[in-house]
């Protein structure tokens, strides 16, 4: 008889060749041929030198204080989204591009609702500080829409992102405010700008701006033609959509 530790090894070195012999066989491992060669980035024009004068300030890290708004709590839902709109306007404050017009309309939303530019408020935790942000959104002529977003603190509201646009959509997406806007110069495109929270700016920044095809009309999914020479059939009606709240 072998000894235990001579029959362990022996057992050892067969299921090894198993292994081995396995790996050959179907559902074995198998190679995807040579890897592609990692290409870095690679500076161009290196002897420019750096800018020294910044660029055009575009305001996207203003913020401005409303006056005259106290929150209680710093609870935003306690505040009157119009009456926020109505102090800015007041103080001169609006700016974005808000013209006269408009002006006067927000001013006199309480005596004629219907006219009234503000739109219906949202609430979301952009700052990941715990709480709700106010986000408004204003009409303005021409297809216009200014999308402001409000921030609770020291008792008060801070404005901490506007910007108008020919908007298509605005949406949430986690802590992002992503505004969809029309594009004029490159029809079949769009622009789709995504506003994150900047602790360091304490404000709303456009993180990411990109240039994206629209998918035209002739890419729609088409249905299949009635039946014909037959009887008429009636197929059964789909369920009418329930109307969700937006976004």
């Amino acid at each position: 008889m072998r000894p235990p530790t001579a029959r362990l090894a022996a057992a050892l070195a067969l299921g090894a060749f198993a292994l081995l012999a396995g790996c050959g066989g179907q559902g074995g491992l198998k190679s995807d041929g040579p890897a592609e060669t990692a290409v870095g980035p690679v500076r161009l024009w290196p002897e420019l030198p750096p800018a020294s004068d910044p660029p055009a300030d575009y305001g996207e890290t203003d913020t401005e204080r409303v006056p005259g708004i106290t929150v209680r709590g710093a609870d935003v839902r306690t505040v009157d989204p119009v009456a926020v709109v109505r102090a800015e306007v007041a103080a001169d404050a609006g700016g974005d591009g808000m013209d006269e017009r408009t002006a006067r309309a927000v001013l006199a939303c309480d005596t004629a609702p219907a006219r009234c530019p503000v739109l219906s408020p949202y609430y979301r935790d952009l700052t990941g500080n715990g709480r709700d942000e106010l986000i408004v959104g204003i009409r303005l002529p021409e297809q216009q829409v200014a999308v402001r977003v409000y921030l609770a603190e020291r008792g008060g509201l801070t404005r901490v992102m506007s910007t108008v646009d020919q908007v298509i959509s605005v949406e949430l997406a986690g802590r992002d405010l992503i505004v969809r806007a029309a594009s004029a110069g490159i029809p079949g495109y769009e622009y789709r700008t995504a506003w994150s929270w900047d602790r360091l700016q304490h404000s709303m920044l456009p993180a990411r701006d990109e240039i994206v095809p629209v998918r035209p009309p002739s890419d729609a999914p088409r249905t299949a033609p009635p039946p014909t020479g037959g009887p008429a059939t009636e197929s059964p009606r789909a369920p009418s959509p329930r109307a969700e709240p937006a976004p």
